[in-house]
């Protein structure tokens, strides 16, 4: 017997729970279909457990220094299986706690694969949703009066380049290792790259990064590339740009993996216990049913208008489906948005200018807004201030006074084009940055803000005096 709701949402990860909450806030009937598990891939397989390793590496590199604090700690070692512990113990923490949310909204979730059917006995309308059923009993159908495409991204690779998830790696392989290698190729120099290779790095594998761009982070203000490569090489990353990997020649032999790659006009190779592929991410929209609707799809994503709706309007999709930044508080505003278009409102849509975007390395890279080329490159006429942490007191007592905070000012209005950071806790603090833009603040306001001392966040206010030469603690 089919059962109908308000809402069906087809995929339970970040962007879909969240979805279902606010659905289930506004007085919605809800669903949620779920192949895996609640959580999605930024649980059980990303966001999470990725930041449980790097703090578990960052806490290892700490211990190696301690003397430094004056605390006397011989040959600290690393149980990497204890590593695993904590990361599951987490996730599992945050998997409970997501199980709660769904029962304390009444919001039904079947565990299962669903497709989406066009018109037919159930609906007049495409829509309805087929569920196959984790346990093997028999199919049920959802009849929504909307539906929330929220199927998320899978890991891409090269072309021809098969992840065997045990010498050749993607993210979600390299989660599940029982132990480190000794040494590590990463494909991609990208967030997911720069993070994978600063957390091997501090647990004391060798580590190399070919990036086929001229720089990494390449979506970052290029000054924060720079600086991040630097802090890489001090680490003992050795990082190649402008280094084209041949895919169809990677070789696994006696358990390493040898990849060639041209550099520089010359052909090379390395050999290396593990490669790591982190060449980005392709949206899930094969075998959800796309086919038996309207709904048309672009550039491998799905297209929406402006209130994340497909063609089909009362079919919408969000987070890593429709391409764009591919961030899992992008995919909850994205849901939340769409939500409430459904139930009548007039929300905005989520604005790519107003995300703070995280890397969380070490050191941290954190940005929101246009950097300074791409200010420029839009026509606008800049002006920057940048402030270092080795100039502020609490990055001293820190220990890190690797990096500094950017400005980035539109030269004849005063406002507030971009703010870039890279060094200590720069992730905790870029929302500062993320509300003045979303105030239309400009740098004199953010300067104005009197700022704790001693805290890392004076680098803020001083970068922002920066921009018109009047910082204080500058050399």
């Amino acid at each position: 017997m089919a059962k109908e709701y308000d809402l069906v949402i087809l995929g339970a990860g970040t962007g879909g729970y969240v979805a279902a909450i606010r659905a289930s806030q506004l007085g919605l009937k809800v669903a949620v279909v779920e192949k895996e598990k609640l959580g999605g891939t930024c649980l059980h397989q990303g966001c999470i457990p990725s930041k449980a390793f790097l703090r578990s590496a960052e806490v290892f590199k700490t211990v190696k220094e301690a003397e430094e604090f004056g605390v006397i700690s011989e040959k600290p070692s690393l149980n990497f299986i204890k590593v695993q512990e904590r990361k599951t113990k987490i996730v599992d923490q945050l998997y409970k706690g997501v199980q709660h949310l769904m029962k304390k909204g009444k919001i039904d979730v079947f565990e299962g694969f669903g497709r989406i059917l066009g018109p037919s006995i159930f609906s007049p309308t495409s829509g309805t949703i087929s569920v196959e059923n984790n346990d093997g009993t028999e199919n049920e159908m959802l009849v929504p009066k909307n539906v929330i495409i929220a199927t998320g991204s899978k890991p891409k690779s090269l072309p021809g380049l098969v992840l065997d998830e045990k010498v050749i790696l993607s993210s979600e392989g390299a989660l599940r290792l029982e132990e480190l290698p000794s040494s590590l190729t990463i494909i991609g120099g990208g967030v997911i790259g720069i993070e994978w290779a600063s957390m091997f790095a501090d647990f004391g594998v060798k580590v190399t990064v070919l990036e086929y761009l001229d720089r990494i982070l390449p979506f970052e203000d290029e000054e924060i590339s720079k600086e991040m490569q630097r802090s890489l090489k001090k680490k003992g990353v050795k990082v190649l740009t402008s280094a084209k990997v041949i895919s169809d020649n990677i070789s696994v032999a006696n358990d390493d993996v040898t990849v060639s790659y041209e550099h520089k006009g010359d052909t090379k190779e390395i050999t290396t216990d593990k490669l790591l592929v982190s060449v980005g991410r392709s949206a899930n929209v094969s075998d959800v049913g796309l086919e038996n609707t309207d709904i048309q799809v672009k550039d491998h994503v799905i297209s929406v208008n402006e209130h994340y709706q497909t063609k089909e309007s009362h079919i919408y999709a969000i987070g890593d489906v429709i391409g764009g930044l591919q961030l899992a508080h992008v995919a909850s505003h994205e849901g939340i948005a769409a939500v409430e278009h459904i139930a009548g409102n007039n929300p905005h849509p989520v604005e790519e200018d107003m995300v703070a975007k995280c890397t969380y390395s070490s050191p941290e890279v954190a940005s929101v807004g246009m950097t300074e080329k791409a200010a420029i490159d839009r026509g606008f006429k800049v002006k920057t201030g940048k402030f270092p942490f080795k100039a502020i007191g609490k990055a001293l007592v820190h220990g890190d006074t690797s990096g500094f905070v950017k400005f980035v000012s539109d030269a004849n209005t005063d406002d507030l084009l971009g703010v870039h950071m890279i060094g200590p806790h720069v992730t905790d603090m870029i929302s500062e940055a993320a509300l003045a833009k979303v105030l239309d603040a400009t740098h004199w306001e953010v300067a104005d803000t009197i700022h704790p001392h001693p805290s890392l966040s004076e680098a803020i206010g001083e970068a922002a005096l920066a921009v018109d030469g009047k910082e204080i603690h500058g050399g």
